[in-house]
């Protein structure tokens, strides 16, 4: 792949779009609340069950609660416009959050209640991510400002995932663990309010006749291929941890190891959006995600930890630029359609690619030798990859 000589415009630029400022500081408040609540949810269950496999149960029906109806939710934003779907979502989502951690405040409370209470604010929770996506296709409707647009979306998305975490260890320093699930509604009822009053915020999308709620054509490509980088990276996650404990006798370094990956695909997020390619996104996101399924693959043949550092750096600097260009593919493809509803399949595929994956790594772990689970790992990204575009018409393939 080959850039011009040229860059696309800063990333200072994006930021002074009309209401680019308020509209993506406020997104990223009330996204902050998805970054807050799983590790609130994972210690408050434990704290209130005394039991980890409860916790970890709970963890898993939020999780899939939240991705099973997201292009579904998507689509009413989309049919009755941002402004006049988002907000009760938010508002609900938030109550139920707080009758989660009213139920998990002190210990003694039945698991399957807690459970029941965990799903439902998942079934409600509102899809951001997209809709800022959405905005930013508002914002920035030329294709050099968008991508660099989605590039700073991708990057700011990536250090929310590591301040949420910080976030809830410094409050639980002297606060119950539920606290945080309260700190997690506060964010997203608040930032939601401010981001709900955006003139960025895209308007209702008439639909189409024989419109099915939740359906765009065209997107095989780009949701079968988060799906794969979705896979890798989870499992990746979990083989960091086995290869310290098989090879190098220590845990320790593992966080540094996974902020090696982390730090990559921010730095690859960035770089990515600095450089006009002359590829179409079609072929980069092929490219990205083949890239990123060989690096993994790969890292499995490391020595040694520093080596597993260095391989996970350079892995995650595909991470980023993959999901971004599948976002903006899902964007091509909507065009003036459905837009938030295309970027809710993509982001659907991420995170059922982060649950599944860790699912099915864990399966494996033990049981083959760990640089065949590597592999394996890096096959679940460039598989998808490679067998989408072997398909004749793609463009004509659907997904919902």
């Amino acid at each position: 792949m080959t850039t011009h000589a040229s860059v696309r415009p800063s990333y200072a630029a994006v930021l002074r779009l009309p209401h680019a400022r308020r509209t993506f500081a406020s997104a990223l408040a009330a996204r902050l609340s998805y970054a807050t609540v799983s590790l609130a949810v994972l210690l408050s269950v434990t704290r209130a069950t005394g039991s980890y496999a409860a916790s970890g149960a709970v963890l898993s029906l939020f999780g899939a609660a939240t991705v099973l109806l997201l292009p579904v939710r998507a689509a009413l934003i989309d049919r009755y416009g941002a402004r006049r779907a988002l907000l009760p979502m938010a508002l609900l989502h938030g109550v139920l959050l707080a009758v989660l951690a009213a139920l998990t405040w002190r210990p003694g409370a039945p698991p399957a209640a807690i459970a029941g209470a965990a799903v439902l604010p998942g079934l409600c929770a509102p899809p951001l991510g997209p809709t800022m996506r959405a905005a930013w296709a508002e914002l920035a409707p030329e294709p050099g400002m968008l991508a660099r647009a989605y590039s700073l979306d991708a990057v700011a998305e990536e250090l929310l995932h590591v301040s949420g975490p910080a976030l809830v260890g410094a409050l639980t320093g002297f606060a119950p663990p539920a606290a945080g699930i309260l700190l997690s509604a506060l964010l997203m009822v608040a930032g939601t309010c401010v981001f709900g009053t955006s003139p960025a915020l895209p308007g209702p999308c008439p639909a189409a006749p024989g419109d099915r709620l939740g359906a765009v054509p065209g997107l095989l490509a780009p949701v079968a291929v988060a799906a794969g980088v979705g896979l890798a990276v989870s499992g990746v996650e979990l083989l960091v941890l086995a290869f310290a404990t098989e090879r190098a006798h220590d845990t320790a370094p593992v966080p540094w190891v996974l902020g090696a990956l982390s730090a990559g695909s921010a730095v690859g997020g960035l770089l990515n959006g600095a450089l006009r390619w002359r590829a179409p996104a079609r072929v980069r996101l092929r490219g990205l995600a083949a890239a990123l399924g060989l690096v993994v693959a790969a890292a499995g043949l490391a020595p040694g930890l520093w080596t597993l550092t260095a391989a996970m750096a350079c892995a995650g600097a595909f991470i980023a630029p993959a999901l971004t260009t599948a976002y903006l593919l899902a964007e091509e493809t909507a065009e003036e359609g459905p837009r938030t509803r295309a970027g809710a399949w993509v982001n659907a595929a991420v995170n059922a690619g982060m649950s599944g994956g860790t699912m099915v790594t864990g399966l494996l772990v033990g049981r083959l030798p760990l640089g065949l689970c590597f592999a394996l790992a890096g096959g679940m990204a460039l598989l998808p990859a490679l067998g989408v575009y072997r398909r004749r018409g793609v463009r004509a393939a659907g997904v919902g």
